[in-house]
């Protein structure tokens, strides 16, 4: 009762609405562990399923008699856990046979990859090998990327859907570019795509955006179930293009009802709820169904987008073509930041975050709205009225501090001398202290909670 409103909270990428009757299946399937596979084959079988959908809408070079080869996780977080783990260990087991070192491990990413990419460095001990940013341009430069390959890279990742500002990176020059490079040096460094945002909207509005398993380095994709797969948190994807991708001493086989069934998975105990609430969504919906509610989301970003534009005050960083999110700097931060909006915006409900950007493009600071689908036209068109008013009473504490400053600057200056002469101050001193006034001003009415 006391945390935000879960469909106010534009900071979030996963999903906070369902239908009724999947909060119905979901209660249902609560108290099934996914793990005993003896006891709930059914549900097993569910997964395999979504697992072979999503591997043809990744366009897996998939026989007519072949499974797909991938697994449900927890969320992007461990499917990318997963992925490295199978690149690293091929990586080691090609070095090992030739003889060579293999204790030096690294990854090719943008600085603009979530923490889970870091995470992974830190705890499996790979070198993460960052590209910086740069204003104006906040996605992995793929040139950039295959410059830093070398001998130990055990993969290039690329990001299809950044979480600063929804862009999709250029997978398919990366691929080209890579592919020039591992014929120059012999390597075989492949790429990994983190679709955790992307992956449930390029197949359904870009079908000419090569992205997926087309592209022949390609080795694996993980999806955010709980994003853009419209299920609520807790489930993710990672499918390889095929079994040679995934070092079979990585898999456990377990043997029941007359079949093997490979299982691959960081933790051991899951609940079984969100898979079965995935299958549904992908059976209830479909391509088409998909297809609509995100085109709805991207429409509904394009009325924010517009109502933003509007007030003049901004600058938008996103681009259109991406997931349906808005990211927007102000065009003037002299007198009040980012942070301040968002803070402010916490009155009327709106939980929006503010941010720097990562290195090398941290001077820019912007607000994010993610579209999901229960953010109607109704709601971008009141948000945006709400940003307005809290910029135009942000413009008119402004000027009374402003107005209060130059008083008294005025009046100490005049009665200050000894002689009672006027002293002049410069404008850029006049501003710093009205900076200063007015950050004391607002510091003083700061609340920590949402109204």
């Amino acid at each position: 009762m006391l945390d935000g409103n879960p469909r106010l909270n534009l900071a979030s990428f996963v999903t906070t609405w369902m239908e009724p009757e999947c909060d119905k299946l979901i209660m249902a399937a609560l108290n099934k562990n996914y793990v005993d596979m003896d006891e709930y084959p059914i549900t097993t079988e569910l997964q395999n399923r979504c697992v072979n959908m999503i591997a043809h809408l990744f366009n897996a070079p998939i026989g007519e008699e072949e499974t797909a080869v991938g697994v449900g996780t927890v969320g992007s977080s461990e499917a990318i856990m997963l992925a490295g783990l199978a690149f690293k260990r091929k990586w080691q087991n090609k070095r090992k046979a030739e003889g060579m070192p293999y204790d030096k491990p690294n990854i090719v990413t943008g600085a603009n990859v979530q923490v889970c990419w870091e995470k992974f460095a830190r705890y499996f001990e790979v070198e993460l090998k960052e590209v910086k940013l740069k204003e104006g341009y906040y996605v992995m430069d793929p040139e950039k990327a295959v410059e830093m390959v070398d001998e130990n890279t055990i993969c290039v990742a690329a990001i299809l859907g950044s979480t600063l500002t929804g862009e999709f990176e250029d997978v398919k020059k990366l691929n080209e570019l890579l592919t020039e490079k591992n014929k120059e040096t012999g390597w075989d460094v492949p790429i990994h795509v983190d679709a955790a945002s992307g992956g449930f909207i390029a197949p359904f509005l870009y079908k000419d955006l090569v992205w997926d398993f087309r592209l022949p380095l390609v080795k694996s994709i993980n999806v955010s179930g709980h994003k853009y797969g419209l299920v609520y948190a807790g489930v993710g994807w990672v499918v390889w293009r095929s079994k040679e991708d995934l070092p079979d001493e990585l898999v456990f086989h377990i043997n029941y009802l007359g079949a093997d069934q490979p299982t691959f998975t960081l933790n051991f105990s899951k609940g079984s709820s969100q898979i079965i609430a995935q299958y549904y969504q992908f059976i209830r919906l479909g391509f088409e169904g998909y297809k609509n509610i995100i085109e709805n989301c991207m429409e509904n970003a394009k009325v924010l987008r517009q109502g933003l534009e509007q007030t003049g005050k901004f600058n938008i960083v996103s681009k259109e073509v991406g997931v349906p999110l808005v990211a927007f700097a102000l065009k003037d931060r002299t007198y009040y930041t980012v942070f301040d909006i968002s803070e402010n915006l916490r009155r009327f409900g709106w939980i929006v975050p503010a941010y720097t950007m990562p290195a090398d493009a941290q001077h820019i600071a912007v607000l994010r709205v993610v579209v999901r689908e229960d953010f109607s036209r109704s709601l971008a068109e009141r948000l945006a009225s709400d940003i307005h008013k809290v910029v135009e009473e942000l413009d008119e504490q402004v000027k009374h501090v402003t107005k209060v400053v130059t008083t008294q600057v005025d009046i100490t200056a005049r009665g200050g001398g000894t002689d009672g002469a006027l002293v002049h101050k410069s404008e850029q001193e006049i501003a710093e202290e009205v900076i200063t006034y007015w950050k004391k001003l607002v510091n003083r009415k700061k609340t920590s909670g949402v109204c």
